[in-house]
Formats: C-alpha cells, structure tokens, sequence
C-alpha cells in the first residue's frame, strides 16, 4: 500500500497549531524567568542581555540556516520553516497582550512548557517543517547519519543553557537543564521516522 504524505492544507493547518502551541510554551518560559536550548535558548539568552523583544531576535538568527535548509533538506522544507519561524515570530509578540499569568512556579511553568515545545516540535516534524536553527541542523544529521534528532538536540540545548551560566541563577539553571531533558526526550520516544509513515 503506497504512502500517502500530507496534503497542503494538513501542512498549514499543523503550522498553526504547532506554531500556537510553542509559542504559548515560550511565553511560559520568559513568565518563569528560565531558559530553553535550541534557536530559541540563544534567542532568550540575547534577549535578556540586550532587551530586544524575543521576536525579533528568533527570526533574525534563524536566517542563516535556510542555506542549509535549502542545500540539504529541499525547498519545500525552507518555505515550511520560514513561515513557522514567521508565525512564531509573530505569535510570541501577540501573547503579553491577550494573556496575563500574574502567579507561575517557574519548576512547573518550565516543565509545561517544554512539555508542549515538544509536542508543539513533533507536528512540525512530521509536516516537513522545524523552527530553523537547531531543529534544522538535528533534523540534518538525523537524516544524513541516522543519529536521532532529539539526542543531537539534547547535546546543542546543553551546550547553550552551559553558556547562560553566568545571567540566571544555579536554580533556574537547573530547571532548565531539566526542561531541556525533558523535551528532548520526547523527541527522542516520539520523533521516529522508521515508525512514523505520513
């Protein structure tokens, strides 16, 4: 039996859910006051040491990685990821002004969010799509050498939450690591191509 893939419209509507649902995880980590790795660790970690808006910064350090996103991955996956990128983008400026949290743990508001980055992550995966950067590169190696997407992802997250040491304090920190853990994975259990058919 032949396997169908996605049609155009299943696409764009996993876009905008995907995209809806991180971008509520990511209000829930700048209301924490934590971190999260990927794109959107460096994006949050710039954010806190200049003060521009995360939006910005997100969709401005996404940019170089459509090169390798076209040369490897095809076209269709660049216009996929610019427009989830853009959405986000978009989404993550639109959120403070329709949403207000006035009390949030940030242990249990970092362990939602990245319970739903991660699932916000695996409808952008399995519709060709990612958020650039980090989700790109994992994505890449994952089909270049069969080394599973959320262990690469785990390994960079790591490497950047390390690196905002000295702007969060040790418990933040640590709950981010564990956020970090977290998410990836989920996208270790959930993100497997040789079960997933569509």
């Amino acid at each position: 039996m032949p396997i169908r893939s996605h049609s155009h419209v299943e696409d764009a509507l996993a876009m905008i859910i995907a995209t809806f649902v991180i971008s509520f995880a990511v209000m829930l980590i700048q209301q924490s006051g934590t971190l999260t790795g990927g794109t959107a660790g460096l994006a949050f970690l710039l954010h806190y040491v200049t003060g521009i808006r995360f939006g910005i910064i997100f969709f401005l350090i996404n940019i170089p990685f459509y090169y390798l996103a076209y040369k490897r991955l095809g076209l269709a996956m660049v216009i996929k990821t610019f427009i989830a990128v853009a959405l986000l983008s978009i989404l993550t400026e639109l959120h403070p002004h329709y949403i207000h949290i006035d009390t949030l743990m940030p242990f249990y508001g970092t362990l939602l969010a990245n319970i739903l980055l991660g699932i916000g992550f695996l409808i952008l995966f399995r519709h060709r799509s990612s958020l650039g950067g980090v989700n790109l590169l994992a994505l890449f190696i994952q089909d270049r050498y069969g080394i599973s997407a959320g262990k690469v992802q785990l390994a960079i997250d790591m490497c950047i939450l390390l690196a905002s040491m000295p702007f969060v304090s040790f418990k933040l920190l640590i709950i981010s690591i564990i956020g970090a853990i977290i998410l990836n994975m989920i996208l270790t259990i959930n993100h497997r191509p040789d079960r997933y058919l569509a």
